[in-house]
């Protein structure tokens, strides 16, 4: 008689990251198997042929004869300093090195955050379509994600009234992600001000996600949650992974301003569950203030002629000029969200198709219900590839929307036999 199966954590049932699920474990086999696929699927430059800046690289070389040791479990005490330096200097209000916390990646940072925050049953305001490491993070510390969503004919942008309606008395926080991952978009000031509104009203913490805060395309400007929220409790999350290429050195970084007599509490919860892990990754810790004081190397990738501005050309131009897809243009980040539109979008599945995509054409995407969202028919895609690589994706991808079109349009409704006269 075999022994029963171990049994795991049943809220991980609720969990969903498909960014790295199904899909991408099927693009492993395949791949084994001596395929060559594009994988869209995550946000990774190192990936695409992206390195980070040389004084980022430099700056952990001087400094690697100094990382053997653990460091403060809020991280070096010169990179936290020039962290809140980087903060005061765009208004942040109470930015100090005692209210910086370093993290192995942001990803790391938002679940420390919302264990020193939740209580069993506690809620968390979240968007969506959202990054789901958000929800799963609420999810697997005993919380509850409430959805605001983010609508497609408002540009994937919220609407504060449907935010506030949805506050109840066991919401603790509201979620942005601001430049938006997975759609682009970027929250204009007046935006920003009314959400902060809500959380002051409510005595909620803002949880800003603004890794993306210098990846911006046209005419589009960063703006900060802090600095307008003044008072209010806010904890701000940055890193290396995205701005500066660096995602497998595993450094992000979060700053808690607001008053800090109302946040006392949680500072001192955030510094226990830091201590529990020891610290953050060392060595990645000694690019942080070249990165935030050395010169500025993505603006050039996001203007005309630079390589996520010319591969974000490439996706609009794609959309635009098929008859089956619809797109919001990102104002930032380095993801598309487009929609299937049509007759292709007839039964659509996003999962079926992504499986198609990667069976049938040797492309991986993610569905856009991994996103939280309660329609079927979006997908997502980095802008990381080369043009002409992302051109070929989408070439690919409207051919298998054509054959879908054209099969709902050769179905014709049988016509009802009609009725023998009386």
């Amino acid at each position: 008689m075999s022994a029963p199966s171990l049994p795991t954590r049943e809220r991980l049932s609720e969990v969903r990251y498909e960014i790295r699920g199904e899909l991408a474990r099927r693009a492993r086999e395949l791949e084994t198997q001596g395929r060559t696929l594009i994988k869209l699927n995550i946000g990774n430059p190192g990936a695409f042929g992206f390195r980070a800046p040389e004084h980022l690289q430099r700056a952990i070389a001087d400094h690697i004869h100094e990382t053997d040791p653990y460091t403060h479990q809020q991280g070096l005490p010169e990179a936290r300093e020039a962290i809140a330096a980087h903060h005061v200097s765009r208004g942040t209000p109470y930015a100090s090195p005692e209210r910086v916390f370093v993290g192995n990646g942001v990803s790391e940072l938002i679940d420390i955050s919302l264990r020193a925050l939740l209580n069993p049953g506690d809620e968390v305001l979240v968007p969506s379509p959202d990054y789901p490491l958000w929800s799963a993070a609420t999810i697997l510390n005993d919380g509850r994600p409430v959805f605001y969503r983010c609508h497609e004919g408002n540009g994937f942008l919220p609407d504060p009234v449907e935010i506030e309606a949805l506050v109840s008395a066991r919401t603790r926080a509201i979620v942005l992600i601001n430049p938006n991952n997975p759609t682009g978009a970027n929250y204009p000031r007046e935006l920003l001000e009314r959400i902060v509104a809500i959380a002051a009203r409510h005595n909620l913490l803002l949880l800003c996600d603004e890794i993306y805060d210098s990846i911006l395309y046209d005419d589009h400007a960063f703006v900060p949650v802090a600095p307008i929220a003044g008072d209010v409790p806010c904890l701000s999350f940055g890193g290396l992974s995205k701005v500066h290429r660096a995602c497998g050195w595993r450094v992000g970084w979060a700053v808690l301003s607001g008053d800090p007599k109302r946040s006392a509490e949680f500072r001192h919860a955030m510094d226990l569950l830091g201590a529990l892990r020891l610290c953050a990754n060392v060595p990645g810790q000694f690019a942080i203030e070249a990165a935030l004081t050395g010169a500025d190397t993505i603006t050039p990738l996001c203007q005309p002629g630079g390589r996520l501005y010319e591969s974000r050309r490439a996706v609009i131009e794609a959309c635009e000029a098929s008859a089956h897809l619809k797109l919001v243009a990102p104002a930032g980040a380095l993801y598309a969200f487009p929609g299937v539109v049509g007759d292709a979008a007839q039964g659509f599945d996003d999962h079926a198709f992504a499986l198609e995509m990667l069976e049938g054409e040797d492309v991986l995407i993610v569905p856009g219900a991994s996103f939280n969202v309660p329609y079927r028919n979006h997908f997502r895609v980095t802008l990381l590839p080369q043009p002409d690589v992302v051109r070929e994706v989408f070439a690919r991808i409207d051919r298998v929307l054509e054959r879908r079109a054209q099969a709902h349009a050769r179905v014709v409704p049988l016509k009802k036999k009609a009725r023998p006269a009386a």
